[in-house]
């Protein structure tokens, strides 16, 4: 049954309302709008929300405007005593609404309106579910098919995905959800150059000319081929700008600096030069120091947060050298997963989830993988205790 909220500041018209609707929806009323935003915000979702014009404390439009920014997906009706042509103008371009009704409504008018109100909510957020779940299955393909293909670029993605979320939790951030896709197909666009490239740029080793210039388009590329996802063009844009510095300098060569650059190009950033660093032996918190010490590089502020994320770490892993059949998803590679010929399989700092266990498998029917290997396991009750091997 669909949810209704009507707010007004006439006790005796939400009870009508009660009476009237209580069989076909399941209705929750509000005496004023301060009153009906405190429900949105602790009883919602709503499918349609209904509000009087004309209240204490704040009208209708301002009252419908705030529930648009905090429940976008509930479909707005006003509802009126006092209408004329300019506030109907007023109601549909600050709060959007649905439909604009003048009191006295007809009990069958309304009746229509709410459950045209309820099928407009009901397309609107299967639509967006449908979106998402597109949106998860493209991620997921993507980052597996970065995975097969260069194992030691989804190896440097998956270390900076914790990395970035913590540091955008640290920060208030929205959005976090974007924050990490775009950690995860940060290095998607190093598809179209050879792997040991990617395994020089990930431990700071000298670039010959042609692969510096091969390396500096990895974003651009990358960049380009997640824009054509439908809801990805933020993303896009993150990936994009994850090489320019804070000052400007860097790449792409724009003129966009500070918080011109996105958010999360800044973060990513960040990420991405600190697993250099660690990469190449030093510790979070020499790495950090380095990273101060390149003036006009870094947002100040990520610094800042990253420092407070370092020094609130808590060790949340437990480490182990063990046997491919111990293998469970939700581990993390503590290094390097090599075939006997010193073939990277799958690279250090990659949670190990399903495909990676059956390619895994399928590879030692036919050939050797170096064993035992350390591995990372969250020190979660779900993990049962597997004998360590040294």
């Amino acid at each position: 049954m669909d949810r209704i909220l009507f707010v007004d500041d006439e006790e005796n018209i939400l009870s009508a309302f009660q009476r009237e609707f209580r069989k076909e929806f399941e209705i929750e009323t509000a005496k004023d709008p301060e009153d009906g935003l405190r429900m949105v915000a602790a009883r919602g979702p709503f499918a349609v929300i209904v509000s009087d014009f004309r209240m204490p404390k704040a009208d209708g439009n301002r009252f419908l405007a705030a529930v648009k920014k905090i429940a976008p997906d509930s479909v707005r009706v006003m509802l009126t005593g006092h209408a004329d042509v300019n506030m109907a103008i007023q109601a549909v371009n600050e709060g959007s609404v649905f439909r604009f009704l003048t009191k006295p409504c007809p009990s069958d008018t309304l009746g229509k309106v709410l459950t045209a109100a309820a099928q407009q909510y009901l397309l609107v957020t299967a639509e967006r579910d449908l979106l998402e779940n597109t949106l998860r299955g493209c991620i997921k393909v993507l980052t597996e098919l970065l995975a097969l293909v260069n194992p030691e670029a989804f190896g440097r993605s998956s270390r900076i995905r914790n990395r970035v979320c913590s540091i955008a939790e640290q920060m208030k951030l929205p959005n976090v959800w974007q924050l990490e896709t775009a950690a995860l197909l940060s290095q998607i666009g190093c598809v179209i150059f050879p792997a040991e490239v990617q395994k020089k740029s990930c431990t700071n080793e000298q670039l010959a000319r042609d692969e510096s210039r091969l390396f500096d388009m990895h974003p651009e590329v990358g960049s380009g081929l997640i824009e054509k996802i439908p809801r990805m063009e933020e993303i896009a844009e993150m990936i994009k700008y994850q090489g320019k510095h804070f000052d400007g300098t860097g790449f792409p060569l724009e003129s966009r600096n500070g918080n011109d650059i996105p958010v999360g190009a800044r973060l990513l950033k960040v990420a991405l030069d600190l697993d250099v660093l660690e990469a190449a032996g030093m510790s979070a918190k020499d790495a950090l120091q380095t990273l101060k010490e390149r003036n006009g590089r870094y947002d100040p502020q990520i610094l800042a947060a990253l420092r407070t994320t370092l020094q609130d770490a808590k060790p949340k892993i437990e480490v182990r050298f063990l046997r491919l059949n111990q293998l469970t998803e939700g581990m993390i590679l503590g290094e390097d997963l090599r075939s006997d010929n010193d073939l990277v399989l799958i690279a250090q700092g990659q949670e190990v989830n399903l495909a990676i266990l059956i390619r895994l498998r399928q590879f030692a029917r036919t050939s050797f993988i170096k064993e035992p290997f350390r591995v990372l396991v969250p020190t979660q009750p779900n993990f049962e205790k597997v004998e360590h091997h040294q």
